[in-house]
């Protein structure tokens, strides 16, 4: 198939662009052409953002799959809508878990849930994004997929609040923080395990009108994550729990992806992904992916930053809470 990915050089999509090639795709990014492209894929210059540079990076060609990995705003999605329509037999959109209504009212969570979350302004604007995509099926038939994934990671994602800055507390024997009592349940999925699902749906006349989860099946607490990147390392952390508000209000930056987001447990039913690609299921264990992490940074000094504002704001909240 002829296959058009918006972005395609990400955490996530970089999977997806290597496995589409190695599945025999004819595979085009389209970006800023600020990365090297990987073999076997056509690259086209524009912004995902500007709707007039991605007319003019297309031309007058059709695609049978486009993926936008870049789309974070409704008017984008009005402008994929107006582009593609007629040009492509499935437009994917990649939108968020983080959606579904907060607080959590009943688990496990399905693509029904509904979508309301007053705390993350990103979520809010995925909602919207959906909404549009389900109005273009329903009024015009475009044929949107909508996925929803869960806290997807790789070797270069830390999926901890603080990234390299609390891994680097670790090595140090510096406590860390952790939200809330660390006893909350998360699901981290592996952007390996993601793309396998992903390219799965890749022309699935099944999938067109849906929303859909590719999440992982493993339930991880927070304290558990923590514990299996200080393993990975070498080292036992020491938590410090502190109430996802209070880290909110000493760290506003963090505030919306904790209170709207990270602070709920969490437990989807994959069981629509798994209809649509007969014998997927999520391989890879957090205990895995935790090392590949590791590696990754220790690999390279220049990948293992400290933000000394962070650290210090961490140091903060250990002496008023811990």
């Amino acid at each position: 198939m002829r296959i058009l990915i918006i972005g395609g050089t990400g955490n996530i999509s970089s999977h997806v662009t290597a496995l589409a090639v190695e599945h025999g795709h004819e595979v085009t990014l389209l970006n800023r052409g600020n990365r090297d492209l990987p073999d076997g894929v056509r690259g086209l210059v524009g912004d995902a953002g500007d709707p007039d540079s991605i007319q003019s990076a297309i031309g007058d060609e059709t695609f049978d799959v486009v993926a936008n990995f870049r789309s974070f705003s409704p008017q984008q999605v009005t402008d994929d809508i107006r582009i593609f329509s007629g040009r492509t037999a499935q437009y994917l959109y990649i939108s968020s878990a983080s959606a579904y209504q907060k607080p959590i009212a009943q688990l496990p969570i399905v693509e029904s849930t509904p979508l309301r979350n007053p705390f993350w302004q990103y979520s809010r604007d995925k909602i919207a994004s959906e909404d549009l995509l389900v109005a273009a099926y329903r009024e015009s038939g475009f044929p949107m997929t909508i996925v929803r994934p869960s806290h997807t990671y790789g070797e270069s994602l830390i999926p901890i609040e603080g990234a390299w800055t609390t891994l680097q507390r670790i090595l140090d024997g510096r406590p860390i923080v952790v939200h809330g009592d660390g006893t909350s349940w998360w699901t981290l999925t592996h952007s390996r395990d993601f793309a396998r699902a992903f390219v799965g749906l890749f022309g699935n006349p099944h999938a067109i009108g849906q929303a859909v989860h590719i999440t992982s099946d493993e339930s991880l607490t927070w304290d558990e994550i923590a514990r299996e990147l200080g393993r990975a390392l070498g080292r036992e952390p020491e938590i410090v729990h502190v109430a996802s508000e209070a880290i909110a209000r000493e760290i506003p930056a963090m505030g919306p992806g904790l209170v709207g987001d990270k602070a709920h447990s969490v437990l989807f039913d994959n069981t629509r992904i798994k209809q649509l690609v007969p014998g997927w299921v999520a391989t890879t264990p957090f205990s895995e992916g935790a090392r590949e992490i590791v590696a990754w940074y220790l690999a390279d000094a220049s990948r293992q930053q400290v933000d000394p504002e962070l650290d210090a704001a961490f140091d903060r909240l250990i002496e008023k809470h811990g």
